[in-house]
């Protein structure tokens, strides 16, 4: 893995997006997953408004429900920094022990019930289409 570019050393293109992030954020960190990305500006550039824009502005699902299914799809993709980031802002939005529990139970019965279907090719009922 090469080397995370932080601030300091930055290009003035990284930094316009770190900026954005601290001044969005209205924090004063910029986490590991940007500075890897900063290796390539326009993917760090492209993933920073995509997240920015599904995750930061208002919509119909509200901000805590966004982080648990991200927290859901992390740990079934088995991203291990995804599944620690998202479950520090979800916590921060309002997630308790117990409902974090409770979404564990949801993605593990999800993925065992989803692999069942898969495995014994079960047939999309007609009402359901």
């Amino acid at each position: 893995m090469p080397p995370l570019i932080e601030y300091d050393d930055a290009t003035p293109e990284v930094r316009a997006v770190y900026d954005d992030i601290l001044t969005t954020r209205k924090t004063d960190y910029i986490n590991n997953l940007w500075k890897a990305l900063a290796h390539h500006p326009p993917t760090l550039r492209r993933t920073w408004e995509r997240v920015k824009s599904i995750m930061g502005e208002p919509g119909t699902i509200d901000p805590l429900t966004r982080e648990l299914i991200y927290i859901a799809v992390s740990v079934t993709n088995n991203c291990t920094y995804c599944v620690a980031t998202h479950t520090a802002a979800a916590t921060n939005k309002g997630m308790t022990p117990e409902m974090f529990g409770e979404l564990m139970a949801i993605v593990g019965l999800a993925n065992e019930t989803n692999r069942l279907a898969n495995g014994y090719r079960v047939e999309v009922d007609e009402r359901y289409r």
